[in-house]
């Protein structure tokens, strides 16, 4: 026993003795508010200090309940809700209109502790369709629910159906007889947010209006579970934004999981390698928001601009939205 004692105080005195573990987040949430041709020059000052106050907002209602004990599931749900609730972003009030002129919402949501998952894909009516996604996870034997079926179950779960009035922003639907001009798709952005909490549970949502002009019943990645939601203990959570059809045909969100469980991919290079080296050389724009059990985020995106943000139980609030933004 002396001779270990010695030898632990000479491993200090020559600088030898083994170095504490890094310190881990013991919370973390990142979100983002779409990807796209997002550049300074066509931002005025003023809109670009909506979006990152409505971002920074975003995160506040996501931290507050994490850093209190909360679950990752009420952070991600907290978080969308604000953006859903904003005429800024592509979701709930701010969803785009489709060829016909109306708004199809989609949603998912993931809890990473159990695979459990819900969904909600076409619904016209729903002021926060995060929220039908997470009942139809919480208070149905599915995962996906559609159009008048899903706005009936939201109802009867108590969640708030508006009319579609509601949805109406001038911006939109500028955006739609510009396109309609054209007869093409315009791409906007999602919504969407991924959290750690206190508990070591992940979890992952994403809330969209889908495409300008987009054809009636369209659905794009955002409520697909492995395209553009993803959450698992055993990886990690990723909530995706961008051309849809790419996402759901490289099912994006599941092979990022994948490649850090079955190839031991650090999170970063697993999301990169999807976004830059699968994505990318096919004609997919977009990107994604990933979180892993560690708390460690990875936000890389392959479009001029990314609408996101992030913070951690060490780190203060980051916001940003250029892609010169390091």
């Amino acid at each position: 026993m002396k001779k270990l004692s010695y030898l632990f105080l000479v491993l200090i005195l020559f600088g030898c003795a083994p170095s504490p573990a890094p310190k881990q987040p013991t919370w973390a949430l990142a979100i983002h508010g779409g990807a796209g041709t997002i550049i300074k020059e066509s931002m005025t000052p003023e809109l670009e200090q909506q979006y990152q106050e409505k971002l920074g907002e975003a995160l506040k209602a996501g931290s507050n309940l994490l850093k209190n004990g909360g679950t990752s599931l009420d952070a991600v749900c907290a978080a969308i809700i604000v953006m859903e609730d904003s005429p800024l972003f592509n979701a709930g009030k701010g969803a785009v209109f489709t060829a016909e002129g109306v708004n199809e919402m989609d949603a998912s949501i993931m809890n990473g502790e159990n695979l459990m998952a819900g969904a909600v894909a076409g619904v016209k009516h729903i002021k926060n369709p995060i929220l039908a996604a997470r009942a139809v996870m919480e208070k149905s034997l599915h995962v996906m629910l559609m159009g008048d079926g899903a706005e009936k179950f939201a109802e009867q779960q108590g969640i708030e159906l508006v009319d579609s009035s509601y949805f109406f922003t001038q911006a939109r639907w500028n955006s739609y007889l510009k396109a309609r001009e054209k007869a093409t798709q315009e791409k906007f952005g999602t919504c969407g947010a991924v959290a750690l909490d206190k508990h070591g549970n992940l979890a992952a949502g994403t809330s969209t209006g889908g495409m300008t002009y987009k054809m009636k019943g369209r659905v794009g990645d955002s409520p697909i579970i492995g395209a553009g939601t993803y959450a698992d203990n055993n990886g990690c959570a990723i909530s995706a934004t961008g051309h849809g059809e790419f996402f759901i045909r490289n099912v994006v969100a599941f092979q990022i999981d994948a490649l850090m469980k079955y190839k031991h991919l650090p999170l970063d290079e697993a999301a990169r390698h999807m976004i830059f080296d699968v994505l990318k050389p096919m004609g997919g724009e977009g990107g994604v928001i990933a979180i892993d059990t560690s708390g460690n985020i990875s936000m890389p995106f392959n479009t001029a601009g990314m609408y996101r943000g992030c913070i951690t139980s060490d780190k203060n609030a980051e916001v940003k939205i250029y892609g010169d933004e390091h």
